[in-house]
């Protein structure tokens, strides 16, 4: 695998982020997906896909907790496009079965719930998204957080098994704001107010000045890693 993943760089390296995901399009064609949140960064990506009309799959999970804003930014991103964006929801006995016996808020109670929850609502679709598919596309920075500050631009993910590229993984978030502002592209109005990292709305919140880019979510836990398992860490 780090073979075919050096061979891949060397194909990329030096290209811009379009131009680089048409070449991936092309190699692995009908095996490369982009999963989107609708944030920033994700509709920077939505863009270089939806514009050049590549053949990369877009999917999102709908974990049935998100905030109307992005619901809202999901519709004018079709209606922008006119292209489809594929949804996966939770598995329907798990989610009834944890609210039933936890309640609807037990992720707040323990680090253990919260990480139940989101496996439930964001992991195990995440896993049936990306079977069978080559490469997974996603709008990870490396200035988000700590733990992705050396993260490479291409990877293996020993978890899902699956290659995964960050086409914009050295662009800092002014960057972002002028390719969105530039290029007129629809984004989350919660970006407007603070909201940095958007994922659920009970596990998200503004951040304030000078606090880290992943300060606003799952703000009660106490560690220095929080992630909810879609990209695992070493």
């Amino acid at each position: 695998m780090k073979q075919e993943i050096n061979k891949i760089e060397e194909t990329i390296t030096g290209l811009s982020p379009e131009n680089a995901l048409a070449i991936l399009a092309k190699e692995f064609s009908g095996k490369v997906v982009f999963s989107t949140s609708l944030g920033y960064e994700d509709q920077v990506i939505t863009h270089f896909i939806f514009s050049n009309n590549l053949p990369i799959e877009i999917f999102t999970l709908d974990t049935g907790r998100l905030f109307s804003e992005t619901y809202s930014v999901f519709e004018s991103t079709l209606q922008r496009y006119k292209k489809s964006i594929k949804t996966y929801y939770p598995q329907t006995e798990q989610i009834e079965k944890l609210v039933s016996q936890k309640g609807p808020n037990s992720f707040y109670e323990s680090l253990e719930n919260r990480k139940e929850c989101c496996y439930i609502r964001k992991v195990e679709p995440l896993k049936r998204a990306l079977k069978g598919n080559k490469i997974w596309i996603t709008g990870i920075r490396a200035e988000q957080s700590g733990n992705r500050k050396d993260m490479p631009a291409l990877e293996w993910d020993e978890g899902n098994q699956i290659i995964k590229f960050h086409p914009i993984i050295n662009w800092t978030l002014e960057d972002v704001k002028n390719y969105i502002a530039n290029h007129n592209i629809p984004y989350n109005s919660l970006h407007d107010k603070g909201f940095v990292s958007i994922g659920c709305a009970p596990c998200t919140r503004a951040i304030k000045e000078g606090e880290d880019f992943r300060a606003g979510r799952w703000w009660w836990e106490q560690n220095d890693k929080k992630e909810c398992g879609l990209h695992s860490m070493k």
